[in-house]
């Protein structure tokens, strides 16, 4: 396992942006998750990146506005978010695991380590 910290969550308005990361101590063979949870909802998986080939993928309530990107040596991974909208509220949280394929949908199920969360807030 690998510890996360994430970081850059905050308060925006509508339309605007932020991005995120996520940081740990060697993120090189890990594959990475974001996921977040709204209050009163489950845990939403919207994007992964894979360890070393880049692929990504989005869930459809985030395709085009947000872009997730990797600095392997910097050992951070970011998502950048634009575009936000009061239905992007939540609780932000990366998750890695070791030599996972980022392929299809973003499970919870799919990953052991995970940061503590870092709160969005999209209000006028």
């Amino acid at each position: 396992q690998v510890q996360l910290v994430e970081s850059g969550g905050g308060l925006v308005q509508p339309g605007g942006s932020l991005r995120l990361s996520c940081a740990g101590s060697d993120l090189g063979p890990y594959g990475i998750g974001w996921f977040r949870q709204a209050p009163g909802k489950d845990m939403e998986g919207i994007s992964c990146i894979g360890r070393r080939d880049g692929r990504t993928h989005y869930a459809d309530s985030v395709k085009g506005r947000f872009t997730i990107s990797r600095d392997n040596p910097k050992n951070t991974v970011y998502l950048q978010m634009n575009d936000l909208t009061p239905e992007d509220t939540a609780v932000y949280y990366c998750a890695a695991e070791a030599y996972y394929y980022c392929s299809g949908d973003v499970s919870v199920r799919e990953f052991s380590s995970w940061g503590q969360g870092t709160q969005v807030t999209v209000s006028s």
